[in-house]
């Protein structure tokens, strides 16, 4: 997809991890065991497969989202069906015959892991079959709204993990040897084609110009890494196709005509061959400017100005999408309030660290318009799995629930 060699390879790593985290798990399922109010009753939990589960995947993480629902859905005793973006099927391909290789050496049919390569009517008959009790899918908000209303409509179980509008906050009293460096790889990172990607970044007035400045600067000193993915020289590879360039050029002369100033790149690297974008430091626009509030998959970051804590958590739930967010504060004060119920409305809350780089341990996943779907580690297993309350009656009478007689 372009992605640079080192992200590339950490991809890889992350369905290495996953697949570690997820044996690990399979010796660890537990229900509970639940108090009964009845004589001689016992209520337990049972977790039991669905069967079929559909992952529908995104371009610009070709491996590992996959990785994350496929060895969670296998150890839940599952199959999968994987029909990955139209746009990277070679790495679908790859990474399926290599589970193939693995399942052929155990005696497991190969077609536990089936692959189905296609465009969007490939996906509609996955999100409309019966037979697929889940689907996950990785996308578009768009797109994922319909892939959602298709899977309720015959009342299937469905995974979203859709857009992030993400927002990255610096108060007054953060660390800018840590808030510059994440803020670059947050913003500029695989191109600023992460979900999880650092589109705002909300700045405390008293220290915005500095901040400003040294974010510059450090772009700056990109300038001569921007290239090949495959050079290990390179930092910032090209955007995925000719669309998102189209995209990126849409966005930033929206953002210059709702009165935003480019202090930084803004153009299309049109001297080199492939889809090359300048990473861009847009100011000047207020937080609810239309232009702001959209994702653009590509290396944008809108610069916004705060004057208090209170305000710059107003500005990070603005966005219709709640995937991932963080502060930069020494304030432990501020930090428990950003966790807490009005702080941040994600479902990724970091401090002082960037929006992006999640660790697969956690469960990955966001409210509103981000879908609500949790993948990777936590109890994000469950999601995989049909749940029965079993309760055991190993006595001779037959007292009712509620103690009603029915006599």
């Amino acid at each position: 997809m372009g992605k640079i060699l080192p992200e590339g390879v950490g991809e890889v790593q992350e369905y290495v991890d996953i697949c570690d985290f997820a044996v690990g798990l399979s010796r660890m399922f537990s229900g509970k065991i639940i108090p009964s109010e009845r004589f001689e009753h016992e209520l337990h939990e049972r977790w039991n497969p669905l069967g079929v589960v559909g992952v529908i995947s995104a371009f610009n993480f070709p491996c590992a989202v996959y990785g994350w629902n496929n060895a969670l859905a296998l150890v839940c005793g599952n199959s999968v069906l994987w029909k990955p973006a139209p746009t990277t099927p070679l790495t679908a391909i790859a990474v399926t015959k290599l589970i193939e290789k693995v399942l052929i050496r155990n005696n497991i049919n190969p077609a536990l892991c089936s692959l189905i390569c296609g465009d969007a009517d490939v996906g509609q008959s996955i999100a409309k079959d019966d037979n697929v009790k889940l689907v996950s899918f990785t996308g578009s908000t768009e797109v994922g709204r319909i892939v959602g209303c298709q899977v309720q409509s015959r009342f299937g179980k469905i995974l979203l993990e859709l857009g992030g509008n993400n927002a990255i906050i610096v108060m007054d009293d953060a660390d800018l040897d840590l808030v510059i460096p994440a803020t670059v790889f947050a913003s500029i990172g695989t191109a600023g084609q992460r979900c999880t990607t650092t589109r705002r970044l909300i700045v405390h007035e008293k220290i915005y110009d500095e901040v400003i400045n040294k974010i510059k600067k450090a772009y700056q000193q990109l300038e001569s890494r921007v290239g090949d993915p495959t050079d290990s020289n390179t930092l910032i590879g090209p955007l995925h196709n000719k669309e998102a360039v189209l995209k990126f050029k849409a966005s930033v002369a929206e953002a210059i005509v709702s009165g935003g100033k480019i202090e930084y790149g803004g153009k299309v690297l049109e001297n080199r061959p492939g889809n090359y974008v300048s990473p861009t430091i847009v100011t000047g626009l207020k937080p609810d400017t239309p232009v702001v509030m959209k994702e653009t998959f590509a290396p944008i970051l809108y610069v916004l100005k705060t004057s208090s804590f209170e305000e710059a958590v107003k500005i990070n739930n603005m966005a219709k999408q709640g995937l991932s967010s963080s502060i930069f504060t020494k304030d432990t004060g501020k930090i428990f309030k950003w966790f807490g119920p009005k702080g941040s409305d994600c479902g990724i809350v970091n401090v002082n660290i960037p929006t992006s780089g999640a660790e697969i341990g956690g469960a990955f996943g966001g409210e509103k318009e981000t879908g609500g779907g949790r993948e990777s580690g936590s109890d994000a297993w469950k999601q995989y799995m049909r749940r029965s309350t079993c309760t055991i009656n190993y006595g001779k009478s037959l007292p009712l629930a509620q103690g009603i007689k029915f006599e």
